[in-house]
């Protein structure tokens, strides 16, 4: 597999640090679905609990991880601390996510279709 256009291949080092922040940041469905609830602007906990259904707990402790892999800003105003994404380009790279697993998903139905077919 070619590394597209003229991006560098990333080191063993470069790797592990990429695992430790984004990937294992995104290894819950959960702080999947905060991001894509920052797409539509800053938040607050309550309105993560009351968009998502979770307990209040639960949203705060995805946050505090999502913030402390600096996935997402915080500002104060008021009694509230107000979430926002602080990289936009973290849900377009869930998207092309998406885009792969469903392709990976048709391709695998086809190969059902086609073995199916052939016994």
């Amino acid at each position: 597999m070619q590394v597209q256009g003229n991006m560098k291949r990333p080191n063993t080092q470069e790797l592990r640090e990429m695992h430790a922040t984004l990937c294992q940041a995104l290894a819950d469905p959960t702080r999947i679905a905060l991001l894509y609830e920052l797409g539509n602007g800053p938040k607050h906990v309550n309105e993560f609990v009351n968009a998502l259904n979770l307990p209040q707990a639960t949203v705060s402790r995805h946050l505090k991880m999502l913030r402390e892999r600096s996935l997402v800003n915080t500002r104060r105003e008021g009694s509230y601390i107000y979430y926002s994404l602080a990289d936009e380009r973290v849900l377009g790279a869930l998207d092309i996510m998406f885009s792969v697993k469903n392709d990976i998903l048709v391709r695998q139905g086809n190969l059902a279709k086609t073995s199916s077919q052939t016994d």
